[in-house]
């Protein structure tokens, strides 16, 4: 055996001078920019306004885009996160295979129409079919995997994400051009914004 004349062919971790990663083929390696917490983040932001929900939110960045602002140096901050459940029903082993037939019907429908495209003879025979055969199976699957479940999860629910508080931030350096444009901004008592 040979021994390479190359120092990194010679790399071992834990050795002396082994703190160093070999280059690859694509140079050597380094370290990311940063604190390692996450990509880096833009200019530093200014908040401008906070906003009870998100619609004044997005009224407020509206009208800075109507009156030629930046709005790309914007953005909008949810805080105070919540995670919201809300249940929508019980499931049963047949409300399941019917929540499982739909969803397999659309699946069929749309490989139905992937086939009717290259039908030549009645394609919306081929359509049909994928539809049926989309219900039945999806109706399966959804009956299965509720009998599967034991009984652990019987009943339905969406979730969605809400925040207490909508924050408008601005990069720091137009935090003032912002301002003077919210300055002219006039809220109704309703909260629609007057122009």
């Amino acid at each position: 055996m040979t021994r390479a004349s190359n120092p990194t062919a010679t790399w071992r971790p834990g050795m002396p001078g082994g703190d160093n990663l070999p280059s690859g083929p694509a140079g050597r390696p380094a370290t990311p920019p940063g604190d390692g917490y996450g990509p880096q983040a833009g200019a530093p932001a200014v908040t401008i306004g906070a906003y009870p929900d998100y619609p004044s939110a997005q009224r407020v960045v509206d009208y800075l885009a109507d009156n030629r602002f930046p709005v790309e140096h914007t953005a909008i901050v949810g805080t105070n996160l919540t995670l919201v459940e809300t249940v929508l029903g019980r499931l049963t082993t047949g409300r399941a295979a019917l929540l499982g037939a739909g969803t397999g019907a659309w699946f069929g429908l749309f490989i139905g129409l992937l086939f009717g495209i290259f039908t030549v003879g009645s394609w919306l025979a081929v359509i049909l079919v994928g539809l049926v055969i989309g219900a039945i199976w999806g109706a399966v699957f959804g009956a299965v995997a509720h009998a599967m479940s034991g009984g652990q999860r019987d009943f339905t629910s969406a979730s969605s994400l809400r925040a207490g508080q909508y924050a408008v931030t601005v990069d720091a350096a137009r935090a003032d051009q912002a301002r003077q444009l919210l300055g002219r901004m006039h809220l109704t008592p309703t909260g629609a914004t007057a122009r």
